[in-house]
């Protein structure tokens, strides 16, 4: 399970293990929380008072400071998982819906012609189509693209990166994912 780290200001950081969170929570970096509770932690017993000290973990936090990278200059990294989930398991030349372990990652112009290995230049292809396809442009080889590529944004890219999101996470970056986004259909 991890918990999304965000600045202060609500932008997305990482996602963190519960033990990083702990660790902000103890070193009072935690502005606020949203979210549901996902963990308890009990730690030591104060010798002058006797009481057990508790720390709670919420499934999003908004952590104290300012992010010295601005994470809208940021382009997400590529992976062919990440590519997959953009491009929801969808052959972009037969449209077949496929298991990741049947998918390809397509370079619409190929490497053999200059192409480069970038968010606009790769789609999802099936091993056959991508073979048939060879190292021809869609419109050399008489393949035409069903969709186009795009490069995810920030909001789009955090979902991508992690396969196990829980509702409220995913609630929260979903209202912020463009409405034009794949992933919302």
């Amino acid at each position: 399970m991890k918990v999304l780290k965000l600045s202060a200001q609500g932008l997305p950081q990482s996602w963190i293990s519960l033990e990083q969170a702990v660790t902000h929570y103890a070193a009072e970096e935690v502005r606020w929380e949203l979210g549901r509770e996902v963990a308890v932690f009990h730690g030591g017993h104060n010798a002058i008072t006797g009481r057990q000290s508790v720390i709670t973990v919420s499934s999003i936090i908004g952590t104290k400071g300012v992010p010295n990278i601005n994470p809208f200059d940021l382009r997400p990294g590529l992976t062919n998982g990440k590519l997959f989930a953009r491009d929801r398991n969808l052959c972009a030349y037969c449209g077949g819906l496929f298991d990741e372990v049947d998918l390809t990652r397509e370079h619409i112009i190929p490497f053999a012609q200059h192409g480069i290995d970038t968010w606009m230049n790769v789609v999802t292809a099936c091993k056959p189509c991508n073979h048939r396809k060879s190292h021809r442009t869609p419109e050399q080889a008489h393949m035409p693209l069903i969709y186009t590529p795009y490069v995810p944004s920030l909001w789009e890219d955090f979902i991508l990166r992690n396969r196990r999101i829980l509702v409220d996470q995913m609630a929260f970056l979903m209202a912020h994912v463009p409405k034009s986004s794949r992933l919302t259909t």
